[in-house]
């Protein structure tokens, strides 16, 4: 199973490394096409950066799945919690990912892409033998904002039903819709999405984020493994 885990920036992309290297998982660097990415060739993981916001990152992504060959994609990354029971280092694993900023004059619902229905219940299954964290299951809104304010988080979960908001997702999942690729969002919790401070949060949390999604992308990748 040959996963493609693309992640925004650089600064998740090393978080998320420093755990690989943690675990003693070995790793080599490559060129697919114009981007350069980690191999983890033990877990058939390659990890990419996509670029901040949709439209760079769904570039990247078709750029890298013309390149490659890849049985799942995974847009993984921080997120703001839309929702007051969620922890920092809480993990959503998208049961869909929902492109909140595009609004359509007479009220039309925001575009919306499943996620692999396949690759959500192996994390139904997997998510049971997770610790520390918890681990949820829902809706993750996207869209090119930072969300820093309790009323704009308020509508945003009222017009998605996100647990969750990020940038990239949408244009992650719009690529793997086009090329017919199974796709899945695996964000965690950095800040509340609610004060002006969510920038600073984001920097203070991040760490702890993305060893959280390494966590549940090396699981996925071991089940693999194994069947």
């Amino acid at each position: 199973m040959k996963l493609l885990v693309i992640i925004p920036t650089q600064l998740e992309r090393d978080a998320l490394e420093r755990y690989f290297t943690v675990e003693h998982i070995p790793s080599e660097t490559q060129i697919i096409g114009k981007l350069s990415v980690t191999y983890y060739a033990s877990l058939t993981i390659t990890v990419a950066t996509g670029g901040l916001g949709k439209t760079q990152f769904a570039v990247h992504t078709q750029h890298l799945i013309d390149a490659g060959n890849w049985d799942l994609v995974i847009c993984a990354g921080a997120a703001g919690s839309l929702v007051d029971h969620l922890a920092v280092g809480d993990v959503i694993i998208a049961t869909e990912t929902v492109e909140h900023d595009i609004r359509k004059i007479g009220g039309q619902p925001s575009p919306r892409f499943g996620s692999s229905e396949k690759v959500v219940e192996l994390y139904r299954t997997i998510a049971e033998a997770v610790r520390p964290f918890a681990v949820h299951f829902a809706p993750i809104a996207s869209g090119d904002e930072d969300v820093a304010s309790a009323e704009r988080r308020k509508d945003i979960h009222a017009r998605t039903m996100a647990r969750a908001v990020a940038w990239e997702g949408a244009g992650a999942a719009r690529a793997c819709r086009f090329s017919n690729v199974p796709f899945i969002e695996i964000r965690s919790v950095t800040d509340s999405a609610d004060h002006p401070g969510v920038v600073a949060d984001f920097k203070k949390n991040v760490n702890l984020a993305m060893g959280n999604i390494a966590v549940m992308v090396i699981a996925l990748a071991k089940h693999f493994h194994s069947v």
